[in-house]
């Protein structure tokens, strides 16, 4: 049986602890990186359903991971409609 990397791992508490703490739907695993104390996702949830769905209003938040995968906290950091554009500068 083969394993789960670690990154896929952090990424499925992001959405669980998301949904389980905010009572939101999860919309998106953002970005997730990882840093000399642990790991930092941002997800983003739906907030508030809207008709039509480009107005849907999503809540953007920052979680903190230890090492085992653990939260250690998290903090909201952006709303923004669905159809808002967005600046986003990619890592590879």
């Amino acid at each position: 049986m083969t394993s789960k990397p670690k990154i896929q791992i952090i990424s499925e508490k992001a959405g669980q602890a998301a949904e389980s703490l905010l009572k939101k739907c999860l919309d998106s695993v953002v970005s997730l990186n990882k840093g000399p104390e642990g790991w930092l996702a941002e997800v983003e949830v739906l907030e508030r359903k809207s008709v039509p769905d480009t107005q849907d209003i999503l809540g953007r938040y920052e979680m903190k991971f230890d090492e085992e995968g653990e939260l250690l906290g998290y903090k909201r950091i952006m709303l923004r409609r669905r159809s808002d554009m967005e600046t986003v500068e990619e890592e590879v």
